[in-house]
């Protein structure tokens, strides 16, 4: 059985799935970390077996050498690649501009592509190329494909994606929308057609994708026509550690009033806002726990939270024109049945009604949490961007 290699490459590690293309079961995953540093670490798990092992190496000095260990770990652990030989390697690039609108077969011309939108995602692209180079001196038998996060968000009209600032700077600087998440809200769309048994072009259907990062996409017939992040990850949601949508004058007001500096400014809003910047613990499990527990400041921040998920979706269901679904996915939309029904509540004026014990139904599949009367599906669809880039990379490479 043939099957992708699925790489999503960070400057010190990377992660990695072996995807069977037949079947699309996932054969191995793994993790590869701190690369470049004094003494590196693998952790390999064979998903036919169930067998894992995991070592801290000497070193792994660049990610060459996380490839080199890689393939040790298949070896040792397995599943065989001469019985699951890679015919592809697909790459997440995150960034794509506007030169990429969908999956692209990895070209000394497209590698310079990617490093000409460095700037653009200056923590993601350079180490998302980094690793697509690394992999192409290793697997230099098979084509290499980037699937990048920006692609699906291509089909926004220009008054979605432009921001009202001079036009001259907005061009010749590349500012623009241009969204994150997209191949989770692409997969996400796609499933919960199928799981509804309704044609894809006739859904509008609001994605939301909750995790560390969040994300909100409107999607009609399949197409994304709007999305919550914009140049960067940093706009949209509250986010773990990410302000979200913010003020642009509260960045000069701290500038000169408080003294900080730009550096300052976007450790801030990238690294200490969010719920961490609220409360102090950007992990949302603990801080549900602690507002649960009585903690006042835990449950004003959850408001926020919630408060902005909200007005996503009233503006949302406004841009499509009407409603179909409302699916939550990621880390915390697949498993945080409170925080899903009290984003919700009290939109049954929109058509939606959340059914209390299907909502709080724990399963790993996509399910059904709205209520037989509920004009709008509710949906938790768990996401797989790890198999729809496999999926994507095959399609326009084999």
């Amino acid at each position: 059985m043939t099957a992708a290699l699925v790489v999503n490459s960070g400057s010190s590690s990377f992660k990695y799935q072996l995807i069977e293309l037949e079947g699309e079961r996932t054969l191995a995953s793994g993790l590869v970390e701190r690369i470049g540093e004094s003494s590196g670490a693998w952790k390999h798990t064979n998903a036919l077996t169930g067998e894992s092992s995991s070592n801290d190496a000497a070193s792994v000095p660049d990610h060459a050498a996380g490839f080199q260990a890689m393939i040790d770990a298949f070896a040792k652990v397995g599943p065989s690649f001469d019985e699951h030989p890679p015919a592809v390697v697909g790459h997440r690039v995150v960034h794509g501009g506007t030169t990429f609108d969908a999956a692209t077969v990895v070209t000394d011309e497209v590698e310079q592509q990617i490093e000409d939108l460095n700037s653009l995602a200056p923590l993601h692209n350079p180490a998302n190329l980094e690793g697509i180079r690394a992999a192409k001196q290793v697997f230099s038998d098979v084509p290499h494909v980037a699937v990048f996060d920006t692609a699906f968000h291509q089909t926004m009209p220009p008054h979605a994606y432009t921001y009202a600032i001079p036009a001259d700077l907005a061009e010749r600087y590349r500012i623009r929308r241009y969204g994150m998440h997209g191949t989770s809200h692409k997969y996400v769309s796609e499933q919960t057609a199928a799981f509804l048994g309704r044609p894809l072009a006739e859904l509008k259907t609001i994605v939301l994708h909750l995790g560390n990062g969040a994300s909100a996409a409107a999607i009609d017939g399949g197409r994304s026509i709007e999305t919550s992040m914009g140049l960067t990850p940093l706009e949209g949601l509250v986010m773990g550690t990410r302000s979200g949508d913010l003020d642009p004058a509260v960045l000069i007001h701290l500038h000169r009033e408080a003294g900080m500096s730009f550096d300052d400014l976007d450790t801030m809003l990238n690294k200490r806002s969010g719920l961490l910047g609220l409360t102090g613990n950007g992990d949302m499990r603990d801080v549900q726990d602690a507002a649960l527990g009585g903690d006042d400041e835990a449950e004003a921040a959850l408001a926020v939270y919630r408060h902005r998920i909200r007005r996503y979706v009233g503006a949302y269901t406004a841009q499509l024109g009407g409603l179909d679904a409302v699916v939550f996915t990621a880390g915390v939309g697949e498993n945080n049945a409170l925080l899903r029904r009290r984003v919700l509540a009290g939109l049954e004026h929109l058509g939606i009604e959340v059914d209390a014990d299907r909502n709080e139904l724990h399963s790993k599949e996509a399910r059904l949490i709205s209520t037989d009367s509920s004009r709008v599906a509710v949906l938790v669809v768990p996401t797989n961007e790890e198999l729809e880039i496999a999926r994507q990379s095959a399609a326009v490479a084999l």
